[in-house]
C-alpha cells in the first residue's frame, strides 16, 4: 500500500507550524499554536481515513481472496490435529513399540547365538587341530622323527601361549597346556636318555666315549646330530647336556687340574663303512716325571686339549652347542683352577709378587684360547681367572689379613690373664723401691705407657697384640696401595677383636674381685695410649692413598671408656662387699652387751680382712696412682659408713661408748699397715686425710667418745670438729645420745647452735 505509506510520511510537524522555530528552546509553544496544531492534525486524520476507505473499496476482491485462504488453512490444521489425535489414541490402545523392541531383541539374540556357535565351532576345530598336532608329535617321537616332533612342540608352544597364561581362560586351554607340558616332558626325557647313552665315561679303562649312532629301547638308528638339532629346536640344550657336562667335568677336567703333572689325554675314533661311529678320549698316566707346575702350563694345556676334543667330537664345531656346554662347565672349571692352583701359588712374601707375572700371562693366554674356541663367551664376565691372577696383590693381602686376624684371635683366646707369682712379687718390689730394678725385656707383661712414661703390668695378650699391630703397620709403610689398605684394616680389626673377645671371655671374672679384671683395666689403658700414638708413629710413612682414611683416634676412646668402666665396677663390687660386712654389725647398737660387741667386732675384722685381700689383689697389678685412688675411694666408703652408723645412735651408755672406742681403735690398728702403704704408694705428697676425708672424722669420733661435754663444745666452737667434716646436727645429736638432759647440756647445745662456722 504505497499510497497509505506516502500519506503517513507527509505528516510533518514543522510544516504544520511553519511560523514557529521548534529548535529554539527559548520560545515554547503558546496555547494558540497548540490549538492550531490540533486542528491541522484532525484534518489530516480525516484525510487518511478517507484514503484508507477508498483503498479498501478499490481492492475488495483481493482482500476477500486473502481471508478465504486463511480460513482454508485453519480448516486443514484442524483436520491434521484430528488425525494426529486418532494416531495417538491408536498407539495408546496397542503399544506397537513394545512389539517392535521385542522383535529386535529376538533378532539380536539369534544373531549372537549364531556368532557364538560359529566361534565355538572355530575353537573346537582349533582344539582338534592342536590335539592332532600333539598326538602327531608323540607318534613322531616314538618313531624316531625327533626333529619333526620338536618342531611340532615348538609350534604348539606359540599357539597355546605357554608362559603367557591369563585368568578366566577356557578350561580346554588349561588342559591343552597340560597335554603340551606332558608331551614336552616326554620328548625332553627321551632326548636326555639319548644324550646319556651318547656320552659315557668308562671308569675301568679311564676312557671318555662319544657315540654317534644311538639306540634307546625300541628307537634305533638315531644320530647324535639329530638329537642335538631336536634339543636346539625346543630349547633344552642346557638340560640335555647337563649330565654329560657333569660327567666330563668330574672324570676328565678335574684330573687335568688336580693331577696335571701325570695327566695325558689321547684321542681316537672308530669308523664303520667309512663313517665315524665313535670318538674316544683316553686318559693315561704320563710316564714323564714333570717338575712342579708352578706357572700352570700343564694344567692349562691339558684343559685346552679336552675342550678341543669336546668342541669337535661332541659339539660338531657348532658355536651354539659349544656355548651351552661352556655355560655349564666354565664356572666350575674356573673355581676349580682358583682353589686348586691359583690360590696356592699366591706368594707368601710381598717381595715375590713379581715372580707371579708368568702365571698371569699363562692364565690370560689360556682364557684367550678358550674364547677363540667359543667355549667362553666374550660378552660374559668370564675373565675371572685373569682378574683373580691380576689381583694377586689383593689375594696376597687378603690371605695375610686372615692370618693376622686368626693369630690375634688365637692369642686373645689362649691368654689366661694371670700373673706369674714371681713376676707379681718383683713388680711389687719395683713399685715400692721406686727404682727401675726390672729388666723390661725379662717379661713382655711389663710395659711403659706411651704418654705418662709409667711402668704398667699388662696381660700377655695385650702385649703380643700390640706387637702384632706394630709389625702389621710397618708392612703398611712398605707396601703398595692395595696391600697397604688390607694391612691397615687388619691392624684396626685386630685391635677391635680385643674389645669383642676379651670382655666376653672374662665375663665371670668381671663379676668378682680378682687380678684378671685389674689386668683388663691395665690392658685397656695401655691400648688406649698405644692406639693414640699409632697415627703419630706411622702416618707420615703410609702410602698417600690411605692417609685420607687411615685413622685410629676413633678407636682409642672406646678403650679408655672400657678401662674406666672395669675399674669402676671393681670398686663398686668391693664397696658392696664391705657394706654387706658392715651391715652385720647391726648399726653398732648395744655394744656394751657381750654378744653385740662380738658381732660388731667380727664385722670390723671382716672389713679389715676384705681390705687386705683387695690390697693383695690390686697393689701388684694396678699403677700406683690408680691403686691409691681406688683404695682411698673404698676406705672412704668404709669410714663414712661406720661413722654414720655410730653417729646415728640415739642413746649410748658409758660402757657402750667405751666399747665403740675400742672397735674404732681396733680397726685403725689393723689398717695401719695398709694406710702406711697407701701413703707411699706413689710420689704424691698429698696427705691421706685429704684423699680420705672420713679418716680424720673417724679418728676424731674415737676421741669424742670419752671427751667431756665442755671439751666437745669447745672443739666445735674452735672449728676443730667442723674441719673434721662434722656437721652441727651430728654434734648436737651425739651430745644428746651420750649426755643426760641437764642445764649444762642445754647451755652447750645453745652455744653450738649459736656458733657460725
Amino acid at each position: 500500500m504505497p499510497e497509505i505509506d506516502a500519506l503517513f510520511e507527509s505528516i510533518n510537524l514543522r510544516d504544520l507550524l511553519a511560523g514557529h522555530d521548534l529548535n529554539d528552546p527559548t520560545t515554547p509553544l503558546s496555547a494558540p499554536d497548540l490549538r492550531l496544531l490540533i486542528n491541522r492534525l484532525d484534518s489530516h486524520s480525516l484525510r487518511i481515513k478517507s484514503r484508507v476507505q477508498s483503498y479498501l473499496l478499490a481492492h475488495h476482491s483481493e482482500f476477500s481472496d486473502l481471508f478465504s485462504t486463511c480460513q482454508d488453512a485453519v480448516s486443514r490444521t484442524r483436520l491434521i490435529s484430528d488425525d494426529v489425535s486418532d494416531v495417538v489414541d491408536l498407539i495408546s490402545d496397542r503399544p506397537i513399540d513394545v512389539e517392535v523392541r521385542r522383535v529386535v531383541d529376538e533378532i539380536t539374540e539369534k544373531t549372537k547365538e549364531v556368532k557364538l556357535k560359529r566361534e565355538s565351532l572355530g575353537v573346537v576345530s582349533g582344539i582338534v587341530g592342536i590335539c592332532e598336532a600333539l598326538q602327531g608329535a608323540k607318534v613322531a617321537l616314538r618313531g624316531g622323527r625327533f626333529r619333526f616332533a620338536a618342531e611340532r612342540i615348538r609350534e604348539m608352544k606359540g599357539v597355546l601361549r605357554v608362559g603367557e597364561e591369563e585368568e578366566g581362560e577356557p578350561v580346554a586351554y588349561v588342559l591343552l597346556r597340560k597335554e603340551w607340558s606332558d608331551c614336552f616332558d616326554e620328548i625332553q626325557e627321551v632326548l636326555a636318555k639319548f644324550m646319556e647313552s651318547a656320552v659315557r665315561f668308562e671308569m675301568e679303562s679311564c676312557k671318555l666315549r662319544i657315540s654317534y649312532q644311538l639306540s634307546v629301547g625300541e628307537i634305533t638308528g638315531i644320530t647324535l646330530s639329530t638329537v642335538f638339532e631336536a634339543m636346539e629346536v625346543i630349547g633344552m640344550l642346557d638340560y640335555g647336556l647337563a649330565k654329560a657336562a657333569d660327567s666330563i667335568f668330574k672324570h676328565v677336567i678335574t684330573p687335568a687340574v688336580t693331577h696335571a703333572s701325570t695327566f695325558n689325554a689321547v684321542e681316537d675314533s672308530c669308523k664303520t663303512s667309512g663313517d665315524v661311529t665313535e670318538a674316544t678320549l683316553k686318559l693315561e698316566q704320563s710316564s714323564d716325571h714333570k717338575t712342579e707346575d708352578v706357572d700352570g702350563d700343564a694344567i692349562y694345556s691339558g684343559i685346552v686339549k679336552v675342550v678341543k676334543f669336546i668342541c669337535s667330537s661332541l659339539c660338531f664345531g657348532n658355536v651354539t652347542y659349544i656355548h651351552s656346554f661352556g655355560r655349564l662347565t666354565w664356572p666350575r672349571i674356573s673355581e676349580l683352577i682358583i682353589s686348586k692352583f691359583l690360590s696356592k701359588v699366591v706368594p707368601e712374601d710381598a717381595s715375590k709378587l713379581g715372580d707371579f707375572q708368568k702365571v698371569i700371562e699363562r692364565t690370560s693366554q689360556f682364557e684367550t684360547a678358550l674364547k677363540e674356541l667359543s667355549f667362553v663367551s666374550p660378552s660374559d664376565a668370564e675373565g675371572r681367572l685373569s682378574r683373580y691372577a691380576e689381583n694377586v696383590e689383593v689375594h696376597f693381602a687378603s690371605r695375610k689379613k686372615i692370618e693376622i686376624l686368626a693369630k690375634a684371635r688365637n692369642l686373645l683366646l689362649q691368654c689366661n690373664f694371670t700373673i706369674p707369682k714371681g713376676l707379681a712379687m718383683r713388680n711389687a718390689s719395683f713399685k715400692s723401691d721406686g727404682v727401675e730394678s726390672i729388666d723390661e725385656n725379662s717379661s713382655k707383661q711389663i710395659v711403659r705407657l706411651l704418654f705418662t712414661s709409667e711402668m704398667c703390668m699388662v696381660s700377655e695378650a695385650a702385649s703380643q697384640l700390640m706387637h702384632l699391630v706394630h709389625k702389621t703397620l710397618e708392612d703398611v709403610c712398605v707396601s703398595s696401595a692395595r696391600v697397604a689398605s688390607e694391612f691397615y684394616h687388619a691392624a684396626r680389626d685386630s685391635i677391635l677383636l680385643y674389645e669383642a673377645v676379651v670382655p666376653v671371655k672374662l665375663e665371670k671374672q668381671l663379676n668378682g674381685i680378682n687380678q684378671a679384671a685389674a689386668l683388663l683395666h691395665n690392658d685397656c689403658l695401655y691400648l688406649f695410649e698405644e692406639i693414640l700414638g699409632l697415627a703419630f708413629e706411622y702416618r707420615d710413612s703410609f702410602p698417600s692413598s690411605i692417609k685420607e682414611y687411615a685413622v685410629f683416634a676413633d678407636v682409642a676412646p672406646r678403650f679408655k671408656l672400657m678401662a674406666e668402666e672395669v675399674l669402676q665396677r671393681q670398686v663398686q663390687l668391693v664397696v658392696s662387699s664391705l657394706q654387706e660386712a658392715i651391715d652385720s654389725a647391726d648399726g653398732f647398737q648395744d655394744t656394751h652387751q657381750i654378744k653385740q660387741f662380738e658381732s660388731a667386732k667380727f664385722s670390723i675384722e671382716q672389713v679389715v680382712f676384705s681390705l687386705e685381700k683387695v690390697h693383695m689383689i690390686w697393689e701388684p697389678v694396678l699403677r700406683p696412682k690408680t691403686y691409691k685412688q681406688s683404695m682411698c675411694m673404698v676406705l672412704e666408703s668404709v669410714f663414712r659408713r661406720i661413722t654414720r652408723d655410730i653417729l646415728l645412735l640415739d642413746d649410748m651408755a658409758a660402757d657402750e661408748t667405751f666399747q665403740l672406742q675400742r672397735l674404732i681403735h681396733l680397726m685403725m690398728e689393723n689398717l695401719s699397715s695398709l694406710l702406711r702403704s697407701l701413703k707411699f704408694a706413689d710420689d704424691s705428697s698429698r696427705p691421706l686425710d685429704d684423699l680420705i676425708p672420713s679418716l680424720r672424722k673417724t679418728r676424731k669420733l674415737a676421741e669424742l667418745l670419752d671427751m667431756p661435754l665442755k671439751s666437745i663444745t669447745s672443739a666445735w666452737e674452735s672449728g676443730e670438729l667442723f674441719s673434721c667434716n662434722f656437721t652441727r646436727t651430728e654434734v648436737q645429736d651425739f651430745i644428746k645420745a651420750i649426755f643426760a638432759d641437764s642445764p649444762l647440756r642445754k647451755e652447750c647445745l645453745w652455744r653450738i647452735e649459736d656458733v657460725v662456722n
